[in-house]
């Protein structure tokens, strides 16, 4: 009896073994899934791809020229995260530009809650070559947004397209996906205390 138990031991043992090291490669593999998004992320700000444009402005056009001979339609999208009560929309949803010419379109948020909210927008661009191209000297994507309980808000977006944009792009659009950062910048505020 005493070597039967021995045995059923012996494989329990076992068991708890692979159990355990299939729960750390999972843990494992989560960990390194949620360290790959800032670094793609990062690297899309960077190098322009998957359409993610930079978060901070460019210089302004001063002396550019402007090229009178192309016009270029740029579509404007807007999305809220998932289960966010927001209306989130651009005044237009399209504008014809000349490379070099400076242009402002305002966008429009609601905060449709009971509570104060801090959003930010994330932007992409399609295609994505398009995004190299695209300089934003004011943009309401580059800070958060504060928001009171049922407070809404005009948000300028200014920007110009660069003259050097390939001739093969004469249309794109540009996306915002807003998020809400409120529970983040509430534990970061709470950290900091």
């Amino acid at each position: 009896m005493s070597e039967h138990e021995s045995n059923e031991q012996k494989h329990e043992r076992g068991n708890s073994r692979v159990i355990t090291r299939l729960l750390a490669s999972v843990m494992l593999m989560f960990a390194f899934g949620f360290a790959l998004v800032p670094l793609y992320e990062k690297f899309c700000e960077i190098t322009g791809f998957n359409g993610r444009t930079t978060n901070s402005a460019a210089q302004t056009n001063e002396g550019m020229n402007v090229d009178q001979t192309r016009v270029v339609t740029v579509e404007f999208h807007t999305r809220v995260s998932r289960g966010i009560p927001w209306e989130f929309q651009p005044e237009v949803r399209s504008i014809r530009i000349h490379p070099g010419e400076v242009k402002t379109v305002n966008f429009i948020i609601e905060n449709r809650t009971d509570k104060a909210v801090v959003a930010q927008a994330l932007p992409s661009v399609s295609p994505g070559e398009a995004s190299l191209y695209l300089n934003k000297t004011e943009c309401f994507c580059f800070e958060q947004q504060p928001l009171a309980a049922g407070e809404r808000a005009v948000m300028p977006m200014q920007f110009y397209l660069d003259p050097d944009l390939p001739e093969r792009i004469h249309r794109f659009t540009l996306s915002y996906m807003m998020y809400d950062l409120t529970e983040q910048v509430q534990a970061t505020a709470s950290l900091s205390e």
